[in-house]
């Protein structure tokens, strides 16, 4: 079964919310600076929700069995 594209951006979305508390928090840690820290947060949610679905995406062009027929050549 292959998931909608909205299904997948509503994936990357979730996970970028956690992920990007969790860079914020890793940056604000290293610098004590609260602006910086949510500058970088800021610019990597979108790089990484993009690349997200690009690579959800590109996975759902692959027929179901490609990877392991890969590996299964006689």
């Amino acid at each position: 079964m292959k998931e909608s594209r909205l299904r997948s951006l509503l994936k990357g979305l979730t996970w970028r919310i956690v992920a990007t508390t969790t860079i914020i928090a890793i940056a604000y840690f290293k610098t004590g600076d609260v602006a910086l820290a949510l500058e970088i947060g800021f610019i990597e949610f979108f790089i990484k929700l993009a690349l997200y679905y690009a690579h959800e995406r590109a996975w759902q062009v692959l027929p179901t069995g490609t990877i392991r027929k890969m590996f299964h050549r006689k």
